[in-house]
């Protein structure tokens, strides 16, 4: 049995850490209402920062909705900006500027994705603070996205969105190690804007539908094929993401028959992973894909996904950014 299968099963080994998640449950909530009382230091920047969070360990969609966020504001004539930790990259001594060409095992695969896909400036480290400020510094941004960072309290943040997968929801409902919970669901109250990927957002909220884009390649990306292109053909299917399932689920969807081959999230992809895939063709996540790229034959393909919000989501919340901005 393996972490998923007990978060979100019905196990009762979950019980039986049940006494763990209290007391995990308890750190969190001391700490959290030592920031709100100020007993511990927040840090607030001069431009309005917007932190797009999970509750629960593993992949929700923050990723594509902070890119879609990025590009919404950019086409309205802001200048977003742009963290990340970066996890899955070198550690250094503090934040760095990250490059649409930057190496994913030096910066993060997120942090290279985020720099490539979305034209923002992007910085990455552990402190979200001395990040948000480099950019400040460097980049005369006007508002700030952090992409995950819920818990970083430290980070003083305007406006906070939820993004919860609408097929695992919170899971069993425990926090950590008996769920997949990092804070309380009772937390999830406090949200204005929440938002489920594919699917009825729990408790009340948006839905953020994630389309798939051509598939292209990642020897010489100028090639591109649709993705029902491979209808009724069988694939090796590659996932080193949060939520694998989800991926193959989509592939499933456009009628392809798939060798799935799921991951740890952030795997670091070597030549002998690549050789032990089956011949034929291959098609993995775009996160996947900035680190298998230096490695991956002519029949290596990724697929793109667009983060789309339904209205109801997307208009009161550029209401309250521009409120923000604007002053």
């Amino acid at each position: 049995m393996n972490l998923e299968s007990l978060w979100y099963g019905r196990y009762p080994l979950a019980q039986v850490l049940r006494p763990l998640s209290w007391i995990y449950r308890m750190l969190v909530a001391g700490r959290r209402l030592a920031y709100e009382q100020d007993w511990l230091r927040r840090e607030a920047l001069p431009v309005p920062v917007v932190v797009v969070g999970n509750l629960s360990v593993g992949g929700t969609g923050k990723t594509p909705l902070v890119l879609w966020l990025a590009e919404t504001l950019r086409q309205r004539g802001y200048r977003p900006g742009l963290l990340i930790r970066g996890y899955g990259g070198k550690r250094a001594a503090g934040p760095r500027l990250v490059p649409a060409a930057g190496d994913p095992f030096e910066f993060g695969d997120e942090a290279v994705l985020l720099a490539r896909r979305s034209g923002c400036p992007v910085a990455a480290g552990a402190d979200r603070v001395a990040a948000g400020r480099l950019l400040l510094a460097q980049e005369g941004c006007d508002l700030l996205l952090c992409d995950d960072g819920l818990q970083h309290y430290r980070l003083k943040r305007d406006l906070e969105i939820l993004v919860i997968d609408a097929a695992r929801g919170f899971g069993n409902g425990y926090c950590l190690p008996a769920g997949p919970l990092r804070e309380p669901q009772a937390r999830a109250r406090r949200f204005r804007f929440k938002i489920a990927t594919d699917g009825p957002c729990p408790g009340g909220g948006a839905t953020l539908r994630l389309e798939p884009g051509p598939l292209v390649n990642l020897r010489d990306p100028t090639r591109t094929r649709p993705l029902a292109s491979f209808n009724r053909q069988r694939v090796t299917a590659v996932a080193g993401i949060g939520h694998p399932a989800r991926f193959f689920a989509l592939l499933r969807r456009f009628g392809l028959y798939l060798d799935e081959r799921p991951y740890p999230d952030h795997h670091p992809f070597s030549e002998k992973d690549l050789a032990s895939w089956p011949p034929g063709p291959v098609v993995m996540t775009e996160k996947d894909a900035v680190k298998c790229a230096p490695l991956a034959g002519g029949n290596c393909w990724y697929l793109p996904v667009t983060a789309v919000p339904e209205a109801a989501f997307e208009v009161p919340l550029f209401a309250q950014l521009k409120g923000l901005i604007d002053g």
